[in-house]
């Protein structure tokens, strides 16, 4: 299994979702390498740095991406890989 490689805070972008959604994508986090202490939940990051790892959370995937350039409070990241997450029939997380 490949390993996310990061300095600092991993900001993992929630925008409401469901908290077993959030403890799984924690899960998934660690699996790749990430310190769980290291993971910041939030629907905005704020002081990003070039480098940083962000990760969009979805219901089926992870979305991991570098960010590549920042201006003012935005910021543009490049995919660095996808995490499928994968659930049961009864839509509860598996993996």
């Amino acid at each position: 299994m490949e390993k996310i490689d990061y300095e600092g805070t991993v900001w993992a972008i929630n925008h409401g979702l469901p908290q077993q959604l959030l403890d799984h994508c924690i899960k998934k986090l660690t699996d790749y390498g990430v310190r769980k202490e290291d993971i910041e939940m939030t629907d905005a990051p704020s002081n990003v740095k070039i480098g940083t790892v962000v990760v969009n959370v979805w219901p089926y995937h992870l979305d991991v991406g570098r960010v590549r350039t920042v201006r003012n409070d935005s910021y543009i990241s490049g995919s660095v890989m996808t995490i499928e997450l994968k659930t049961d029939p009864d839509g509860n997380y598996i993996d």
